[in-house]
């Protein structure tokens, strides 16, 4: 058998055994890594419709076979805001902070307060640990107001915050305007252009 007659043979048994033996542990490392997609909730206001794009986005998600979790800023600690929150033994913020670390990446629903993003937003974000938390992971923006903008400042505004944290941004950003008018009665999305530009979104999140 001349050299290139065994090497193509010894290829072929190599892809043979290799299929034969297909990883199933390396398989769902892969598959939890690629489910890791937290949700964040970009407003402590209750019933919000920031809450309501949340679950929408989740929604849609699911129906792509994607799994995700929901962060909802009005679960966050009273304390947080207690100057006790610096202490090292500090630890109300623990389980949130743990979401955190279990994500590969999030996606920021993120409603305009006074022309930028929320104050409680930020808040979560500083009290977040730096700079592990967030650094070298991969974020989706998604921008809403009851005005006609859809909160374009705010979302570069914490486009800027998320540059410092070492956040890679997806460079497709959402903003939708009127979100009172954008909601149907079950609190989904319904307009054609904005199912179409999240919908969007969404599949180039997923490769991202």
């Amino acid at each position: 058998m001349y050299f290139s007659q065994y090497l193509t043979f010894f290829n072929k048994s190599a892809r043979y055994k290799f299929k034969q033996y297909q990883f199933p542990h390396v398989k769902a490392i892969y598959k939890q890594k690629e489910r890791m997609i937290l949700i964040v909730s970009g407003t402590n206001r209750p019933n919000s419709n920031t809450f309501k794009v949340s679950k929408y986005y989740q929604k849609v998600l699911a129906e792509k076979g994607i799994d995700s979790t929901i962060l909802d800023l009005c679960n966050l600690p009273e304390s947080l805001i207690s100057p006790n929150s610096y202490q090292k033994n500090y630890t109300d913020f623990q389980d949130f902070q743990t979401q955190i670390d279990a994500a590969e990446k999030l996606i920021f629903v993120i409603p305009e307060y006074n022309g930028s993003y929320p104050g409680i937003l930020k808040l979560f974000v500083d009290a977040c640990a730096y700079p592990n938390s967030f650094f070298d992971k991969k974020a989706a923006l998604v921008g809403i107001s009851t005005g006609k903008y859809g909160n374009i400042r705010g979302i570069d505004h914490f486009t800027g915050v998320c540059n410092y944290a070492n956040l890679h941004v997806l460079p497709l950003k959402i903003h939708i305007p009127y979100i009172n008018l954008e909601l149907n009665k079950v609190h989904h999305l319904y307009k054609e252009d904005t199912l179409k530009f999240t919908n969007q979104q969404i599949d180039r999140f997923i490769k991202f």
